[in-house]
């Protein structure tokens, strides 16, 4: 027989403390938890959600960064920034799009490429981000906009900076210009600054290669906005930190004047100042105008551009490789004085020299008569320096030419250099599989034909070297942490005297080549060396039939280049100068350029 249990009233207010107990517990372990999470939240958490919240309350937009200018070695501008105005739309704010492109058409004058590209931009913004319209408008248009913002809702009318070239064309190649960011180039760095509106970086010349100094630092602007990104009011706004000026040794006014007197020639001239190795000008011509770039130019402009047999997208100065024809001249002579040659050897030049079973020829048909060196570079005899090349052999005057800056690339800021060719044994059997270096070959090089290249800029720095004796390096910006310029070179002092005074016979002598190339300034002359170099064989019949130098009825693209290399004045030089004119048949073309410039600068 079971006993049944008795619930006395104390046992049962006993199990129902302890239950209360463990609830109360319970709730109690709960209530902490959730008190220990909401202190997490608001003291250790607090920064971070606090950071949430104002980014959904504020939008932080960038403010693009005024460039760095671009002065010359007397800092008159070169590159600048000027107010420029444009057009903004404001998505959030847009009402009824259709009509507001449509007036926006009529008051700016934007194509259906425009307003294509408007519409695609429209649909993949935020709210709050602006869509380009036009930028860099005139005020006109402008302040036709403005006045009718109230009745265009989103239309977002701004002032700001925007890239200005003075000098225009004069400087696209020096100074290059700006654009906006590629997609790749966004991707590649996923930097905001680079899709804000209006900002734009250096796409070309000492504009690309300068960037990082010239960009400066963006500023940002604050505005509340609400959840769907509409904007409540301003805020606060950091200004921007501008860029970094860069001078140049470039001389703003003679860079005009050069590329003025190029004129519509396919053509580039360089001038060196021979004690500090600064470049006081670099002019390739024909140019585009760097203004139009950096606003965004149509098809039909590039196309032409690009198609234009002058090559006005091309910086002849240092792209730009040619023969440097009979400008090679006292340098070849420099390596035949060092090897021994007597200056007072004479030559008789027939106007032809044979080497075996072949001829190579005089530019005078005629000949020179009976010449000894100083006589030869002034009249520039071909046939002297076949003979005495001969003597000496290729290595010798490949040597001196790397002495005096041929086919070296020089430590400057610009995006690219064509180094050409400086031949020699080694180099023609390593660059045509073993051939052997024949007589032929040296006797081309030695009036700077055959395999022999170099651009402007190296022709320039040869006549700066020649004039003061001294391995000098160009310069493009003035540093003063700049070490002094380059040691003498290795050459006897009375060697280059002796050539220098050859090359003040070649403008200023009885039977110089460069006569056009004289100075007008009283007892200053200037030393020089004209040169012809072929871009096609051209046989002695052929001369015969259309002129001394081929003729104008040859087709431009086969006619020879014309180059003039020379240095003022004669006695303690101080300045350096290359010119070559494509296809400008002979090298007294270039003379007269070099001597405008020189003379303006003296």
């Amino acid at each position: 027989m079971k006993r049944s249990r008795i619930i006395t009233e104390q046992s049962q207010n006993f199990s129902f403390t302890r239950r209360a107990f463990v609830l109360g517990g319970f709730q109690a372990g709960i209530g902490g938890l959730l008190a220990a999470r909401m202190a997490w939240l608001s003291v250790a958490q607090n920064e971070r959600y606090t950071t949430l919240s104002e980014s959904n309350r504020v939008q932080l937009t960038l403010v693009p960064p005024r460039r760095g200018w671009i002065i010359d070695r007397a800092g008159k501008p070169i590159a600048i920034n000027r107010t420029t105005f444009r057009v903004d739309i404001i998505p959030d704010q847009l009402k009824n799009a259709d009509s507001v492109l449509g007036q926006l058409q009529q008051l700016l004058a934007l194509t259906a490429e425009d307003l294509e590209r408007i519409r695609d931009d429209l649909s993949k913004a935020r709210g709050y981000q602006p869509v380009p319209v036009v930028e860099n408008i005139d005020y006109e248009r402008f302040a036709a906009v403005s006045v009718r913002q109230p009745t265009l809702p989103g239309v977002a009318p701004a002032s700001g900076y925007g890239r200005h070239y003075p000098s225009g064309a004069a400087v696209a190649h020096l100074v290059g210009y700006v654009g906006p960011a590629s997609a790749a180039q966004y991707e590649k760095t996923r930097d905001p600054l680079l899709i804000t509106p209006g900002f734009k970086i250096g796409k070309e010349g000492l504009e690309r290669t300068m960037e990082n100094w010239l960009r400066g630092k963006p500023g940002a602007k604050r505005s509340e906005v609400t959840a769907h990104g509409k904007v409540v009011r301003e805020l606060t706004t950091r200004p921007e930190m501008v860029g970094n000026a860069v001078q140049l040794t470039i001389d703003a006014g003679l860079q005009r004047y050069t590329a003025s007197r190029l004129g519509d020639e396919s053509a580039s001239a360089v001038m060196i100042d021979t004690r500090t190795g600064g470049i006081l000008a670099m002019a390739s011509m024909p140019a585009f105008d760097p203004n139009s770039f950096s606003d965004g130019i149509s098809h039909a402009e590039w196309d032409q551009l690009s198609n234009d047999d002058h090559l006005p997208l091309t910086n002849k100065v240092m792209q730009g490789l040619y023969p440097p024809g009979s400008t090679v001249k006292p340098m070849v002579a420099l390596a035949l004085l060092e090897a021994g040659v007597d200056p007072n050897q004479q030559v008789g030049c027939s106007g032809r020299y044979r080497l075996g079973n072949s001829y190579f020829h005089c530019w005078r048909r005629g000949g020179h008569g009976s010449v000894d060196m100083h006589r030869a570079i002034a009249a520039s005899c071909d046939t002297y320096f076949y003979t005495m090349a001969r003597l000496i052999g290729i290595d010798r005057i490949a040597a001196m030419a790397r002495q005096l800056g041929l086919g070296e690339e020089y430590d400057l800021p610009m995006p690219s250099q064509r180094y050409g060719t400086v031949p020699d044994t080694e180099w023609k059997a390593r660059r045509y599989k073993g051939a052997r270096w024949t007589t032929a070959d040296t006797l081309n090089a030695t009036i700077g034909q055959g395999y022999m290249l170099a651009n402007p800029l190296q022709l320039a720095v040869m006549s700066a070297r020649i004039a003061s004796g001294t391995a000098l390096a160009p310069r493009l910006i003035v540093n003063k942490r700049y070490p002094p310029q380059g040691a003498a070179l290795d050459v006897s002092p009375e060697h280059l005297e002796f050539v220098r005074q050859a090359m003040s016979g070649v403008v200023n002598g009885p039977f110089g080549t460069g006569g056009s190339g004289r100075l007008n300034l009283g007892d200053t002359m200037m030393g020089g060396k004209t040169g012809t170099a072929q871009v096609r064989r051209i046989t002695m019949a052929m001369r015969a039939a259309g002129g001394e130098f081929g003729g104008y009825s040859v087709p431009w693209k086969y006619r020879d280049h014309g180059l003039f290399v020379g240095f003022a004045p004669v006695i303690d030089p101080r300045y350096a100068v290359a010119v070559v004119i494509e296809h400008g048949m002979h090298g007294a073309a270039g003379a007269p350029i070099a001597r405008d410039m020189i003379t303006l600068y003296v």
